[in-house]
């Protein structure tokens, strides 16, 4: 999937820099624009000008229509040409020089996000058999350290009032890995994966140090932390312990496609790893999952419709796979496992919102339906327990849980009745499951809401009672009492009503028109932009800012109809839902047009960049994060990574329909010579999701075309990739940098003192 992200790029400051910089400058990659030339005299002073990229033709003909890319020569897969990185650099430069007026501000704003967050924190501790595992953050540390406690008491039944000592009498904590120790050397460090056995004596982690999403898994002793066996390369995060003495991965084919199942024994050499499953269809990836039981590990492949489920009895590794349920067009099934059962979630295009089945390990084909198909309510995901299914669900836009009861293993399984449904507080809200143990009532859950800090809660399944048992410290007085959210109702053009969330400051918001407003998109893969907390928001919205998000079609808010109906060659509607969505705040005076600014990234990149082709009257200012905008010339392109499995996403443009219609509506395609609002882009050099060269096109064609003087500016992060950069203070700053350029666009930047 093109992917979701949040915040990408850092401003680059040092004089060193500008001046290696402009040593390397004369490249032909920057061409003159009204005869003024680019060049390092220029970088302090008030008039300097926009990189222009050189514009060589290029030529791409199909169903005997000719489109002309003068900026194809961008992409560069090697990702080393000095021409493109000059470019590249200069984009950065030209940036950091137009924002380093505003760069008090983007100081300011970074020292409050900075300053609401407790640096010094523990995660809420989770009991997995003999011993708490949690991270801890450290006061000026930008990374994670994963740890453990041994229970006091091993044997004492799980409770929800259960609590971690931390005394000088309790027993010691361990660090498992200090991600601080491991990202000292690498620009760029994130784990992808960490893994303790079911014996608790290892660790298996997955570790990315360039932003490529490319993982080398290591393992180590759990009390020692001394490596156990060599790391394996070259693989996916995707990874399960079989037992305790062997690895399930995935690894990924030359267009970055994960296609096969390998099963490693430790102490083994990579190259002898067995392949336990190879999807040859370039239409399926891989993935695996593992049963809340632990004992069995289930291999998936699906394309954006269908989904088929093989079995590994983690007792009996050495069985190798086992079909669960066959591979049907259309037919979306995930499993797990309970007893003398496996549970079945499938969908189909009858039961479009999915069902819920049973069938015997002995006889998978005897299937009985425990939760039957609703029209108006989508089964999403379950959880399994020893003595109960948890079930989440989505009704009318908002998720939901609810908990069934289960006979005692051995007893005939039939349809479920009732279920208690765990009830919220607030009016809008995510709710994600966690980690829980299966041999206990207790469901563990987290919840936050636009005004409510992330939660986590543990609930008795038995007695209907839940313990917030952590939630997230926000410095600086903050007040959720201070702020209210609401849901409204946009009219599409077609009559559908959008369902969008808001959130602002009481005290503040004036509801006249003035008042300044950032809405935010996604609109694809059936993704759920439920309403969260984002600390680093509080200095939008503190500000007078309101924050919306459009719950526009192609996302999975209203079930499995609400995706169909915008993707393929429905897609438009993601868009014509996004600016209803803004008429409507404009119409009811949340904001005015002169207010409204909007973001999204990667495919919400793609809404924005094609919104702001469509009505660029609508908006002020536009944030588009790794966007996704040269989607016909990326579809037409089976090399590049994601492409093939996504035809069932956005459509195969080889076929005639599909290329003029995605044609129609791709925002590189699409620029013409109009006023458009103030651009901010941005894009990671090392981005396997969404090619740098894609959001690079857009700025430069846009520069080229657009007949405003309004700002534009490219970012592009050349040491990390679709997800930005991994440090926790590091997303502060970017999350600062774009507040920062919005207030900007707004004309809301205070004088300097």
């Amino acid at each position: 999937m093109r992917g979701l992200s949040f915040t990408n790029c850092a401003t680059l400051q040092t004089f060193h820099f500008y001046h290696k910089l402009f040593k390397s400058s004369s490249s032909a990659s920057i061409s003159p624009r009204r005869n003024l030339s680019v060049g390092a005299c220029s970088l302090f002073s008030s008039n300097m000008e926009p990189p222009i990229a050189k514009k060589v033709k290029h030529e791409m003909e199909m169903f005997g229509d000719v489109r002309i890319d003068n900026y194809y020569w961008l992409r560069d897969d090697s990702r080393s040409d000095p021409q493109v990185l000059s470019y590249l650099r200069e984009e950065n430069a030209y940036t950091d020089h137009l924002m380093s007026g505003t760069k008090h501000l983007e100081e300011q704003i970074y020292s409050e996000i900075r300053g609401r967050l407790k640096e010094d924190d523990t995660s809420a501790p989770f009991r997995r058999g003999a011993y708490y595992y949690y991270s801890r953050t450290l006061e000026g540390k930008e990374y994670s350290q994963h740890c453990r406690r041994p229970v006091a008491k091993v044997g004492t039944e799980a409770s929800v009032y259960d609590t971690m000592p931390t005394g000088p009498d309790a027993p010691p904590e361990h660090v498992l890995l200090d991600e601080n120790a491991k990202a000292q050397e690498n620009a760029f460090y994130t784990i992808g994966a960490f893994k303790v056995s079911p014996n608790n004596k290892l660790v298996a982690y997955a570790e990315d140090t360039k932003g490529d999403e490319i993982f080398t898994v290591h393992v180590i002793d759990a009390e020692s932390r001394a490596p156990v066996g060599k790391p394996l390369a070259g693989v996916t995060s995707d990874l399960e312990w079989a037992d305790n003495n062997a690895l399930v991965y995935t690894t990924r084919d030359e267009i970055l496609r994960p296609d096969k199942v390998w099963l490693h024994k430790l102490g083994t050499e990579q190259s002898l790893d067995i392949c336990l499953y190879h999807e040859k269809d370039d239409m399926f990836s891989v993935d695996l999952a593992v049963s809340e039981s632990k004992k069995f590990l289930f291999v998936e492949s699906a394309s954006k419709i269908t989904r088929f489920v093989f079995y590994l009895d983690i007792s009996k590794p050495e069985d190798g796979l086992v079909i669960l349920t066959p591979r049907l067009d259309g037919i979306d099934t995930s499993a797990s496992h309970r007893g003398n059962h496996f549970f079945i979630k499938r969908r189909s295009d009858e039961c479009f919102n999915s069902e819920i089945l049973a069938c015997p390990l002995d006889n998978t084909s005897a299937t009985t339906v425990l939760l039957p198909h609703k029209p108006s309510v989508n089964i999403q995901e379950m959880q399994l327990f020893s003595d109960h299914l948890v079930v989440y669900q989505r009704e009318n836009g908002l998720p939901k849980i609810t908990i069934y009861n289960l006979p005692a293993t051995g007893e005939p399984l039939d349809r479920l009745q009732g279920g208690r449904v765990v009830d919220f507080v607030d009016p809008i809200y995510s709710v994600d499951p966690s980690e829980s143990e299966f041999y206990s009532c207790i469901l563990r859950f987290d919840y936050s809401s636009m005004k409510t800090p992330p939660s986590v809660y543990d609930y008795d399944m038995n007695s209907g009672i839940s313990v917030l048992k952590k939630i997230d410290v926000v410095l600086g007085g903050f007040d959720s009492g201070n702020y209210l959210t609401e849901r409204q109702w946009a009219t599409s053009a077609d009559g559908t009503k959008v369902p969008i969330s808001i959130v602002y400051r009481k005290d503040l918001v004036k509801l006249d028109g003035s008042d300044p407003l950032l809405l935010y998109g996604y609109g694809s893969y059936e993704v759920c932009i439920d309403p969260y907390f984002k600390a680093s928001r509080l200095s939008l919205l503190d500000r007078g800012f309101i924050f919306a998000v459009a719950h526009v079609r192609g996302g999975g808010e209203m079930g499995r109809p609400w995706y169909e109906d915008g993707k393929l060659l429905k897609k438009k509607n993601t868009f014509t839902d996004f600016i209803a969505c803004a008429e409507y705040l404009i119409e009811k005076k949340y904001c005015s047009k002169e207010k409204l600014c909007i973001e999204g990234r990667s495919a919400g990149g793609l809404l924005v960049g094609a919104v702001i082709n469509m009505r660029p009257d609508l908006f002020k200012a536009v944030v588009a994060g790794v966007p996704f905008v040269d989607v016909l010339t990326t579809m037409l392109d089976p090399t590049i990574p994601l492409t093939t499995s996504e035809w069932m996403e956005w459509g195969d443009p080889r076929k005639e329909e599909f290329y003029f219609y995605m044609k129609s509506y791709s925002p590189v395609d699409n620029i013409t010579a109009q006023n458009y609002p103030a651009v901010l882009v941005t894009a990671g050099l090392n981005d396997t999701r969404v090619l740098y060269s894609e959001p690079a096109k857009f700025v430069a064609k846009l520069r080229d075309t657009k007949t405003d003087d309004n700002t534009l500016l490219f970012k592009c992060e050349l040491g990390a990739g679709h997800f930005s950069k991994s440090g926790r203070f590091e997303k502060l700053q970017e999350d600062a940098f774009t507040y920062t350029f919005n207030m900007k666009a707004l004309n809301m930047v205070p004088s300097l003192p």
